[in-house]
């Protein structure tokens, strides 16, 4: 895997596998990996962030890979974590960013870390479920199952997402459009996994999910729960992207976080999908997050 690997300890003790690439000179910038996922950085996010002064960094979220679990985390507990790895590694200030279940994470490093966070990003962010806002609509068929089942608690989530991590560790990439999954992809996005992002997610799936599902299971919860913070009270910039054509998580997500962040940059795609997002417009993220320091 590309970049420099380490292990720092975070809250209570937990292990949290980090990665360090782009510029080791740069500014910092924390990303989020999406769900399921793993930490890993695709090559050419890597090398955008080096030519641009940036030092790119990511980990395991707890549960994941090799990141001790959290049981019972919140969207909201991703904030110390991101906060231990900037004491482990010796800076005070970064920006962040993330890519689907990355984004709600990425919101609450802005959200709870003060002037220690410079700017925020999402791509193709998941929004709370909150009272007047239809979190399912527009959904493929697959994800409204899963969190239907998130919805409903651990014991009936676990089995389902056991039985899909099977199938996507045994897949190949294009072969994730067939079966549970082929709902949540649109023409533009199943297009994605025939091209090197879909290679790099897969080996995200497979890293993140080799030691069991925990991290999925928290995630999903922790995104239908309440998310111990509030979106509109963020203070620093967030530029928010979603694509009209996204299945899994749908055009009105980001139009609910564009309504909401008091200094939002939004970007709302007509032609974008869930993965054409991080395949296409990472380095207009940079841009908006180099320029912040």
């Amino acid at each position: 895997m590309a970049g420099t690997w380490q292990t720092i300890a975070g809250p209570d003790g937990r292990r949290l596998r980090v990665v360090d690439d782009g510029d080791p000179r740069g500014v910092p910038v924390l990303v989020h990996h999406g769900t399921p996922g793993a930490g890993l950085l695709h090559a050419p996010w890597a090398d955008d962030a080096a030519a641009r002064g940036i030092r790119l960094l990511s980990y395991h979220r707890p549960g994941y890979g090799e990141s001790t679990r959290d049981a019972g985390r919140t969207v909201a507990s991703a904030a110390a974590d991101a906060a231990a790895i900037a004491d482990a590694l010796g800076f005070e200030r970064f920006a962040t960013w993330g890519a689907s279940g990355g984004g709600p994470h990425a919101l609450a490093c802005a959200a709870l870390l003060g002037s220690r966070v410079v700017a925020c990003a999402t791509i193709a962010s998941v929004a709370p479920r909150v009272d007047g806002f239809d979190f399912l609509a527009g959904m493929g068929e697959g994800n409204v199952r899963e969190f239907e089942a998130a919805i409903a608690g651990e014991a009936e989530l676990r089995p389902l997402l056991e039985r899909l991590g099977a199938g996507m560790l045994g897949d190949e990439a294009e072969e994730l459009t067939e079966g549970d999954l082929e709902s949540v992809f649109s023409p533009a996005d199943a297009a994605v996994l025939a091209r090197p992002l879909g290679v790099f997610l897969q080996e995200s799936f497979r890293a993140g999910l080799a030691g069991g599902v925990d991290g999925w299971v928290d995630d999903d919860l922790a995104f239908v729960g309440p998310w111990g913070f509030d979106p509109g009270a963020i203070a620093v910039p967030v530029q928010v992207w979603q694509g009209r054509q996204d299945r899994m998580v749908p055009y009105e997500h980001g139009v609910w976080l564009a309504r909401r962040l008091p200094r939002v940059d939004v970007r709302l795609s007509p032609d974008d999908g869930h993965l054409t997002l991080p395949e296409r417009r990472v380095g207009e993220v940079h841009a908006f997050l180099r320029e912040r320091f």
